[in-house]
């Protein structure tokens, strides 16, 4: 687990955020027991604007309160994960279309460095830049949509989803690398043709999916040791 000391500011709300963001990166696993005080000590506050900020995941299903000291990451059921896609699917195939509107030259160079790298990440068995550089992808085009709550939504998504990914990447499950699908939603894009970006995004979540949902059906309820 490393997030960062929080500058001043709305704690509460950055705090929030320094935990959404080490949910969503996999800093987390699924069943670890999160000590408020321990949070609050690495974030260099208080404990009030980190107790705040875990009962905003709560109410948010990202986290779950076991007492007024601590809170856990939620273990990803089969029922859960398939819930979860068929959100993803709608929301994160609508965001890629909308990118290929907005999608500049500058854009596209950007999505293709990152593919590079992440396809080098994958070749090298690196699980956790195979993981950071994927998530890159994705919200780098979701972002492109220029929908900050539709970018929002998709992130709350993909808290339920970090977790049990990092373990998937990390204990060899992982064989997709949806480097074709990648390169058809950058030719969307580039083709300004948002009907093709979304299809390819779609069809990237369903085929990279099809190892995880084998790999959860035999780890379903994992918890970490």
């Amino acid at each position: 687990m490393n997030i960062q000391p929080l500058e001043q500011g709305n704690l509460s709300a950055r705090a929030y955020v320094a935990l959404r963001e080490g949910l969503i990166a996999g800093q987390f696993r699924p069943g670890q027991r999160l000590v408020m005080q321990d949070l609050a000590d690495q974030l260099g506050t208080s404990v009030t604007p980190v107790r705040e900020a875990c009962l905003r995941l709560v109410s948010e299903r990202g986290l779950e309160l076991r007492s007024g000291r601590f809170v856990t990451v939620p273990a990803l059921t089969l029922a859960r994960y398939m819930e979860v896609r068929t959100i993803r699917l709608s929301l994160e195939g609508l965001a890629a279309g909308l990118a290929a509107q907005n999608a500049t030259r500058d854009d596209i160079e950007k999505l293709t460095a990152i593919q590079k790298v992440f396809e080098k990440a994958d070749r090298a068995s690196d699980p956790e830049l195979s993981f950071r550089y994927n998530r890159d992808f994705h919200f780098t085009v979701y972002r492109l949509s220029g929908m900050e709550m539709l970018v929002a939504h998709i992130e709350s998504l993909w808290v339920s989803m970090g977790p049990m990914l990092t373990v998937f990447y990390k204990e060899g499950g992982h064989k997709y690398v949806g480097a074709a699908e990648h390169l058809t939603v950058i030719e969307g894009l580039r083709e300004k043709n948002s009907q093709k970006a979304r299809a390819a995004m779609e069809q990237d979540l369903i085929l990279g999916g099809e190892d995880f949902l084998r790999f959860l059906q035999g780890h379903e309820g994992f918890v970490a040791p």
